[in-house]
Protein backbone atom coordinates (compact mmCIF):
# COMPACT_ATOMS: atom_id res chain seq x y z
CA UNK A 1 0.00 0.00 0.00
CA UNK A 2 1.86 2.96 -0.92
CA UNK A 3 0.46 5.63 1.91
CA UNK A 4 1.56 3.42 4.37
CA UNK A 5 5.26 4.85 5.92
CA UNK A 6 7.65 3.99 8.00
CA UNK A 7 9.13 6.80 10.24
CA UNK A 8 12.65 7.93 9.11
CA UNK A 9 13.43 9.75 12.01
CA UNK A 10 11.96 7.14 14.89
CA UNK A 11 14.36 4.18 12.83
CA UNK A 12 16.91 6.61 13.28
CA UNK A 13 16.74 7.35 16.94
CA UNK A 14 16.06 3.63 17.58
CA UNK A 15 19.25 2.94 15.63
CA UNK A 16 21.62 5.54 17.61
CA UNK A 17 19.95 4.41 20.69
CA UNK A 18 20.87 0.82 20.44
CA UNK A 19 24.44 2.18 19.42
CA UNK A 20 25.39 2.80 22.54
CA UNK A 21 24.69 -0.77 24.11
CA UNK A 22 28.48 -1.35 23.28
CA UNK A 23 29.61 1.48 21.81
CA UNK A 24 33.34 1.64 21.38
CA UNK A 25 35.36 5.65 21.52
CA UNK A 26 35.50 5.54 17.93
CA UNK A 27 32.25 5.48 17.30
CA UNK A 28 31.42 2.29 16.31
CA UNK A 29 29.79 -1.30 18.43
CA UNK A 30 31.46 -3.93 20.35
CA UNK A 31 28.65 -6.16 21.25
CA UNK A 32 29.85 -9.98 20.89
CA UNK A 33 27.00 -12.40 20.81
CA UNK A 34 26.05 -14.00 24.00
CA UNK A 35 27.99 -11.16 26.18
CA UNK A 36 25.71 -9.24 28.95
CA UNK A 37 25.36 -6.64 26.27
CA UNK A 38 23.65 -8.83 24.20
CA UNK A 39 21.46 -9.61 27.04
CA UNK A 40 21.02 -6.10 26.99
CA UNK A 41 19.75 -5.11 23.42
CA UNK A 42 17.87 -8.12 22.98
CA UNK A 43 16.22 -7.20 26.32
CA UNK A 44 15.85 -4.05 24.77
CA UNK A 45 14.17 -5.31 21.76
CA UNK A 46 12.20 -7.81 23.55
CA UNK A 47 10.47 -4.63 24.99
CA UNK A 48 10.02 -2.91 22.55
CA UNK A 49 8.22 -5.37 20.62
CA UNK A 50 5.91 -6.36 23.09
CA UNK A 51 5.20 -2.92 23.40
CA UNK A 52 3.76 -3.14 20.19
CA UNK A 53 1.27 -6.32 21.43
CA UNK A 54 4.02 -8.83 20.11
CA UNK A 55 4.04 -12.24 21.64
CA UNK A 56 7.89 -12.92 22.04
CA UNK A 57 9.19 -16.35 21.66
CA UNK A 58 12.91 -17.51 21.61
CA UNK A 59 14.46 -20.86 20.74
CA UNK A 60 17.06 -22.95 21.98
CA UNK A 61 19.66 -21.70 19.98
CA UNK A 62 18.71 -17.83 21.26
CA UNK A 63 16.96 -16.70 18.20
CA UNK A 64 14.49 -14.70 19.22
CA UNK A 65 10.41 -14.08 17.14
CA UNK A 66 8.55 -11.04 17.89
CA UNK A 67 4.98 -11.90 16.34
CA UNK A 68 1.75 -9.81 15.60
CA UNK A 69 -1.00 -12.24 14.52
CA UNK A 70 -3.01 -11.94 11.18
CA UNK A 71 -6.24 -13.12 10.35
CA UNK A 72 -5.48 -16.31 8.88
CA UNK A 73 -3.80 -19.37 10.50
CA UNK A 74 -0.99 -19.89 8.08
CA UNK A 75 3.06 -19.71 8.96
CA UNK A 76 4.22 -16.33 9.36
CA UNK A 77 6.13 -14.16 7.25
CA UNK A 78 9.08 -13.20 9.00
CA UNK A 79 11.57 -10.60 8.71
CA UNK A 80 14.69 -9.15 10.50
CA UNK A 81 18.47 -10.00 10.72
CA UNK A 82 21.02 -10.05 13.85
CA UNK A 83 22.00 -7.96 16.66
CA UNK A 84 25.50 -8.97 17.50
CA UNK A 85 28.43 -6.91 16.36
CA UNK A 86 31.87 -7.35 15.24
CA UNK A 87 34.99 -6.52 18.05
CA UNK A 88 35.08 -3.24 16.07
CA UNK A 89 31.92 -3.29 14.46
CA UNK A 90 29.51 -0.17 13.50
CA UNK A 91 25.96 0.65 14.18
CA UNK A 92 24.18 -0.74 11.12
CA UNK A 93 25.31 -4.33 10.16
CA UNK A 94 22.30 -6.70 10.70
CA UNK A 95 20.96 -4.50 13.36
CA UNK A 96 19.51 -2.09 10.81
CA UNK A 97 17.39 -5.52 9.53
CA UNK A 98 15.93 -6.10 13.02
CA UNK A 99 14.78 -2.31 13.32
CA UNK A 100 13.34 -1.71 10.63
CA UNK A 101 11.49 -5.01 10.41
CA UNK A 102 10.19 -3.46 14.01
CA UNK A 103 9.75 0.24 12.40
CA UNK A 104 7.65 -1.34 9.82
CA UNK A 105 5.81 -3.73 12.44
CA UNK A 106 5.15 -0.45 14.23
CA UNK A 107 4.04 1.34 10.82
CA UNK A 108 1.00 -1.97 10.47
CA UNK A 109 0.33 -1.17 14.42
CA UNK A 110 -0.34 2.49 14.22
CA UNK A 111 -2.32 1.99 11.28
CA UNK A 112 -4.05 -0.29 11.98
CA UNK A 113 -3.61 -2.69 9.36
CA UNK A 114 -4.41 -6.58 9.72
CA UNK A 115 -2.19 -8.19 7.21
CA UNK A 116 -3.43 -12.03 6.13
CA UNK A 117 -0.43 -14.48 7.95
CA UNK A 118 1.06 -13.32 11.10
CA UNK A 119 4.45 -10.61 10.79
CA UNK A 120 7.23 -11.57 12.92
CA UNK A 121 10.47 -10.06 13.38
CA UNK A 122 13.46 -12.39 13.94
CA UNK A 123 16.86 -11.87 15.99
CA UNK A 124 18.78 -14.41 14.81
CA UNK A 125 21.76 -15.59 17.27
CA UNK A 126 25.35 -15.04 16.59
CA UNK A 127 25.09 -14.34 13.07
CA UNK A 128 28.89 -12.47 12.98
CA UNK A 129 30.93 -15.54 14.39
CA UNK A 130 33.68 -13.50 15.77
CA UNK A 131 33.18 -14.93 18.89
CA UNK A 132 32.02 -18.41 18.37
CA UNK A 133 32.66 -19.79 14.69
CA UNK A 134 31.59 -20.43 12.27
CA UNK A 135 28.85 -17.78 11.53
CA UNK A 136 25.32 -17.66 11.24
CA UNK A 137 25.20 -21.13 13.72
CA UNK A 138 21.53 -20.44 14.84
CA UNK A 139 20.07 -19.64 11.71
CA UNK A 140 22.22 -22.92 10.24
CA UNK A 141 20.53 -25.09 12.77
CA UNK A 142 17.11 -23.64 12.17
CA UNK A 143 18.04 -24.79 8.86
CA UNK A 144 18.73 -28.19 9.80
CA UNK A 145 22.21 -27.63 7.72
CA UNK A 146 24.41 -27.52 11.30
CA UNK A 147 23.72 -29.98 13.55
CA UNK A 148 22.34 -28.49 17.01
CA UNK A 149 25.02 -29.89 19.58
CA UNK A 150 27.97 -29.31 17.67
CA UNK A 151 26.86 -25.44 17.37
CA UNK A 152 26.10 -25.22 21.09
CA UNK A 153 29.99 -27.39 22.03
CA UNK A 154 31.96 -24.50 19.81
CA UNK A 155 34.08 -22.35 21.90
CA UNK A 156 35.35 -19.29 22.15
CA UNK A 157 39.03 -18.09 22.11
CA UNK A 158 38.72 -18.52 26.57
CA UNK A 159 36.98 -22.00 26.36
CA UNK A 160 33.48 -20.83 27.39
CA UNK A 161 30.87 -22.81 25.12
CA UNK A 162 27.88 -21.51 23.09
CA UNK A 163 25.64 -23.40 25.25
CA UNK A 164 27.41 -22.20 28.44
CA UNK A 165 27.48 -18.37 27.16
CA UNK A 166 23.61 -18.99 26.26
CA UNK A 167 22.45 -20.33 29.94
CA UNK A 168 24.38 -17.46 31.34
CA UNK A 169 22.20 -14.46 29.72
CA UNK A 170 19.06 -16.02 30.05
CA UNK A 171 18.31 -16.55 26.68
CA UNK A 172 17.86 -20.19 26.01
CA UNK A 173 14.55 -20.78 25.14
CA UNK A 174 11.90 -23.83 25.20
CA UNK A 175 11.24 -23.81 21.18
CA UNK A 176 13.23 -26.05 19.49
CA UNK A 177 15.50 -24.62 17.26
CA UNK A 178 13.67 -25.11 13.66
CA UNK A 179 10.55 -26.58 14.61
CA UNK A 180 9.00 -23.28 13.16
CA UNK A 181 6.97 -23.24 10.07
CA UNK A 182 7.73 -19.87 7.84
CA UNK A 183 5.82 -18.59 4.63
CA UNK A 184 8.73 -16.74 3.97
CA UNK A 185 11.70 -14.71 5.35
CA UNK A 186 12.60 -10.78 3.91
CA UNK A 187 16.75 -9.42 5.38
CA UNK A 188 17.52 -5.77 4.95
CA UNK A 189 20.95 -5.25 5.14
CA UNK A 190 23.85 -2.38 4.29
CA UNK A 191 25.61 -3.91 1.32
CA UNK A 192 28.80 -4.08 2.79
CA UNK A 193 30.24 -3.05 -0.53
CA UNK A 194 31.05 -0.28 -2.87
CA UNK A 195 28.95 -0.85 -5.71
CA UNK A 196 25.54 0.93 -4.98
CA UNK A 197 27.15 3.68 -3.78
CA UNK A 198 29.32 4.12 -6.84
CA UNK A 199 26.66 3.45 -9.22
CA UNK A 200 24.12 6.14 -7.22
CA UNK A 201 21.49 3.60 -6.91
CA UNK A 202 19.15 3.26 -3.69
CA UNK A 203 18.61 -0.34 -3.45
CA UNK A 204 20.17 -3.28 -4.28
CA UNK A 205 17.36 -6.17 -5.16
CA UNK A 206 19.62 -9.19 -3.92
CA UNK A 207 19.35 -12.31 -6.24
CA UNK A 208 21.95 -14.93 -4.10
CA UNK A 209 24.89 -15.44 -1.82
CA UNK A 210 28.45 -16.31 -3.39
CA UNK A 211 29.75 -19.76 -1.85
CA UNK A 212 31.87 -19.59 1.16
CA UNK A 213 34.48 -21.64 2.70
CA UNK A 214 36.00 -21.28 6.56
CA UNK A 215 39.10 -23.27 7.59
CA UNK A 216 40.68 -23.77 11.00
CA UNK A 217 44.89 -24.10 10.39
CA UNK A 218 47.25 -24.88 12.67
CA UNK A 219 51.39 -25.02 12.30
CA UNK A 220 53.88 -26.41 14.59
CA UNK A 221 57.46 -25.61 15.17
CA UNK A 222 59.30 -25.39 18.14
CA UNK A 223 59.40 -22.80 20.36
CA UNK A 224 63.11 -21.61 21.20
CA UNK A 225 65.67 -18.95 22.22
CA UNK A 226 65.82 -16.10 19.91
CA UNK A 227 69.29 -15.27 20.99
CA UNK A 228 70.71 -18.92 20.87
CA UNK A 229 69.03 -20.11 18.13
CA UNK A 230 70.75 -19.52 14.77
CA UNK A 231 68.90 -18.89 12.02
CA UNK A 232 69.37 -21.85 10.18
CA UNK A 233 68.17 -24.22 12.79
CA UNK A 234 64.68 -22.53 14.13
CA UNK A 235 61.49 -24.32 13.29
CA UNK A 236 59.55 -21.03 13.19
CA UNK A 237 55.43 -21.37 13.03
CA UNK A 238 54.93 -17.90 12.22
CA UNK A 239 57.39 -17.56 9.27
CA UNK A 240 55.55 -20.53 8.03
CA UNK A 241 51.96 -18.60 8.76
CA UNK A 242 53.58 -15.74 7.15
CA UNK A 243 54.20 -17.41 3.75
CA UNK A 244 50.68 -19.01 4.37
CA UNK A 245 49.20 -15.69 4.02
CA UNK A 246 50.55 -14.17 1.37
CA UNK A 247 49.90 -18.23 -0.35
CA UNK A 248 46.09 -17.23 0.68
CA UNK A 249 45.87 -14.47 -1.02
CA UNK A 250 47.66 -15.29 -4.13
CA UNK A 251 45.16 -18.12 -4.47
CA UNK A 252 42.16 -15.56 -4.17
CA UNK A 253 44.18 -12.98 -7.01
CA UNK A 254 44.34 -16.02 -9.12
CA UNK A 255 40.75 -16.77 -8.80
CA UNK A 256 38.87 -13.83 -9.90
CA UNK A 257 36.35 -12.98 -8.76
CA UNK A 258 37.16 -15.03 -5.70
CA UNK A 259 38.32 -13.40 -2.43
CA UNK A 260 40.98 -15.35 0.19
CA UNK A 261 41.76 -13.98 3.27
CA UNK A 262 43.89 -15.20 6.57
CA UNK A 263 41.90 -12.78 8.87
CA UNK A 264 42.34 -14.45 12.37
CA UNK A 265 46.13 -15.70 13.59
CA UNK A 266 47.04 -15.90 16.79
CA UNK A 267 50.83 -16.46 17.67
CA UNK A 268 52.29 -18.98 20.47
CA UNK A 269 53.79 -17.85 22.90
CA UNK A 270 53.15 -14.85 21.56
CA UNK A 271 56.78 -13.37 23.79
CA UNK A 272 59.44 -11.15 21.85
CA UNK A 273 62.18 -13.58 22.78
CA UNK A 274 61.28 -16.78 21.64
CA UNK A 275 61.06 -18.16 18.66
CA UNK A 276 56.63 -19.16 17.65
CA UNK A 277 56.55 -22.82 18.11
CA UNK A 278 52.78 -22.65 16.87
CA UNK A 279 50.61 -20.41 15.11
CA UNK A 280 46.58 -20.94 14.95
CA UNK A 281 44.96 -18.85 12.29
CA UNK A 282 42.03 -19.16 9.89
CA UNK A 283 41.36 -19.07 6.28
CA UNK A 284 37.85 -17.45 4.53
CA UNK A 285 37.69 -18.50 0.73
CA UNK A 286 34.85 -16.94 -1.36
CA UNK A 287 33.45 -17.69 -4.77
CA UNK A 288 30.03 -17.37 -6.79
CA UNK A 289 31.00 -20.45 -8.56
CA UNK A 290 31.53 -23.39 -6.28
CA UNK A 291 33.31 -25.63 -8.45
CA UNK A 292 36.35 -22.16 -8.56
CA UNK A 293 36.15 -22.28 -4.87
CA UNK A 294 36.89 -26.10 -5.09
CA UNK A 295 40.13 -24.97 -7.21
CA UNK A 296 40.88 -22.52 -4.19
CA UNK A 297 40.72 -24.89 -2.06
CA UNK A 298 42.35 -27.54 -3.47
CA UNK A 299 45.21 -24.45 -3.68
CA UNK A 300 45.32 -23.93 -0.24
CA UNK A 301 45.97 -27.15 0.64
CA UNK A 302 48.42 -27.64 -1.68
CA UNK A 303 50.42 -24.65 -0.34
CA UNK A 304 50.43 -25.58 3.10
CA UNK A 305 52.95 -28.65 2.99
CA UNK A 306 54.86 -26.39 0.20
CA UNK A 307 55.44 -24.17 2.69
CA UNK A 308 55.76 -25.92 6.14
CA UNK A 309 57.99 -28.45 4.49
CA UNK A 310 60.83 -26.99 3.94
CA UNK A 311 60.84 -24.97 7.29
CA UNK A 312 60.80 -28.23 9.41
CA UNK A 313 57.08 -27.68 10.11
CA UNK A 314 53.94 -29.78 10.57
CA UNK A 315 50.18 -28.13 10.09
CA UNK A 316 46.78 -29.59 10.84
CA UNK A 317 43.82 -28.18 8.73
CA UNK A 318 39.98 -28.62 8.95
CA UNK A 319 36.92 -26.86 6.71
CA UNK A 320 35.10 -26.02 9.74
CA UNK A 321 32.22 -24.04 7.57
CA UNK A 322 30.77 -24.23 3.94
CA UNK A 323 27.81 -22.32 2.37
CA UNK A 324 27.21 -23.28 -1.04
CA UNK A 325 26.06 -20.60 -3.25
CA UNK A 326 22.18 -19.30 -2.73
CA UNK A 327 20.06 -18.29 -5.41
CA UNK A 328 16.32 -16.88 -3.74
CA UNK A 329 13.29 -17.14 -4.52
CA UNK A 330 12.02 -15.59 -7.74
CA UNK A 331 8.87 -14.28 -5.97
CA UNK A 332 10.58 -12.97 -3.01
CA UNK A 333 12.99 -11.35 -5.36
CA UNK A 334 9.91 -9.96 -7.77
CA UNK A 335 8.18 -8.68 -4.39
CA UNK A 336 11.55 -6.47 -3.20
CA UNK A 337 12.13 -5.14 -7.05
CA UNK A 338 8.51 -4.09 -6.88
CA UNK A 339 8.47 -2.24 -3.56
CA UNK A 340 11.16 -0.54 -4.72
CA UNK A 341 9.58 0.74 -8.24
CA UNK A 342 6.51 1.52 -6.00
CA UNK A 343 7.92 3.71 -3.50
CA UNK A 344 9.87 5.18 -6.16
CA UNK A 345 13.67 4.29 -5.53
CA UNK A 346 16.50 3.12 -7.94
CA UNK A 347 17.28 -0.37 -8.09
CA UNK A 348 20.11 -3.05 -9.07
CA UNK A 349 20.41 -6.48 -8.76
CA UNK A 350 23.30 -7.70 -6.22
CA UNK A 351 25.08 -10.58 -5.27
CA UNK A 352 25.79 -10.48 -2.05
CA UNK A 353 29.64 -11.07 -1.28
CA UNK A 354 28.91 -11.95 2.08
CA UNK A 355 27.15 -14.30 3.83
CA UNK A 356 23.96 -13.35 5.39
CA UNK A 357 21.06 -15.72 7.88
CA UNK A 358 18.59 -15.57 4.74
CA UNK A 359 20.95 -17.89 3.21
CA UNK A 360 20.46 -20.47 5.22
CA UNK A 361 16.81 -19.65 5.90
CA UNK A 362 16.41 -20.10 2.18
CA UNK A 363 16.49 -23.41 2.08
CA UNK A 364 13.56 -23.63 4.23
CA UNK A 365 11.57 -21.22 3.80
CA UNK A 366 11.53 -18.64 0.49
CA UNK A 367 13.45 -16.10 1.10
CA UNK A 368 15.49 -12.75 -0.07
CA UNK A 369 17.50 -9.88 0.86
CA UNK A 370 17.26 -5.57 0.37
CA UNK A 371 20.99 -3.61 0.03
CA UNK A 372 21.02 -0.28 0.84
CA UNK A 373 23.90 1.38 0.51
CA UNK A 374 26.99 2.20 3.32
CA UNK A 375 29.89 5.41 2.92
CA UNK A 376 32.90 3.63 0.86
CA UNK A 377 31.32 0.04 1.00
CA UNK A 378 33.30 0.17 4.67
CA UNK A 379 31.61 -2.73 6.91
CA UNK A 380 32.83 -4.56 9.78
CA UNK A 381 34.13 -1.20 10.74
CA UNK A 382 33.68 0.98 13.29
CA UNK A 383 33.14 3.35 10.75
CA UNK A 384 30.78 1.85 8.64
CA UNK A 385 27.81 4.52 7.63
CA UNK A 386 24.59 4.69 5.74
CA UNK A 387 22.66 7.70 6.41
CA UNK A 388 19.44 8.34 7.63
CA UNK A 389 17.62 8.77 4.44
CA UNK A 390 19.28 5.49 2.94
CA UNK A 391 18.12 3.40 6.19
CA UNK A 392 14.35 4.92 5.47
CA UNK A 393 14.22 3.96 1.59
CA UNK A 394 15.24 0.31 2.82
CA UNK A 395 12.39 -0.20 5.28
CA UNK A 396 10.42 1.30 2.88
CA UNK A 397 11.28 -1.37 0.52
CA UNK A 398 10.93 -3.53 3.47
CA UNK A 399 7.37 -2.99 4.14
CA UNK A 400 6.29 -3.09 0.74
CA UNK A 401 7.83 -6.25 -0.21
CA UNK A 402 6.36 -8.00 2.55
CA UNK A 403 2.79 -6.84 1.97
CA UNK A 404 3.23 -7.91 -1.57
CA UNK A 405 4.08 -11.29 -0.26
CA UNK A 406 1.01 -11.32 2.21
CA UNK A 407 -1.15 -10.57 -0.67
CA UNK A 408 0.28 -13.00 -2.89
CA UNK A 409 -0.27 -15.70 -0.09
CA UNK A 410 -4.50 -14.22 1.00
CA UNK A 411 -4.73 -14.96 -3.47
CA UNK A 412 -3.41 -18.06 -3.04
CA UNK A 413 -4.94 -19.09 0.23
CA UNK A 414 -8.32 -17.53 0.02
CA UNK A 415 -9.40 -15.74 3.35
CA UNK A 416 -10.71 -16.93 6.72
CA UNK A 417 -8.79 -17.57 10.48
CA UNK A 418 -8.71 -21.42 8.99
CA UNK A 419 -6.86 -21.10 6.18
CA UNK A 420 -3.56 -22.54 5.79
Amino acid sequence: MRNLAIDAERLWGEIMETAAIGGTPKGGVCRLTLTDLDRQVRDWFKARAEELGCRVTVDDMGAMFARREGTANVPPIAFGSHLDTQPTGGKFDGVLGVLAALETLRTLVEAGYETYAPIEVVNWTNEEGSRFAPAMVSSGVFAKVIEKDWAQSRQDRDGMTFAAALDAIGYRGKERCGEHPLSAFFELHIEQGPILEAEGKDIGVVTGVQAMRWYEVTIAGQDAHTGATPMHLRKNALLGAARMVDAVDAVGRMHPPGVATVGRIENRPNSPNVVPGEVFFMIDLRHPDGAALDEMEKGVRAALPEVCAPLGLTFTEQRIWEQPAVRFNADCVAAVRRAAELSGYSARDVVSGAGHDAAYISRVAPSAMIFIPCLGGISHNEAEFSSKEQCAKGAQVLLQAVLDCDRQLAERGGSGKDAR
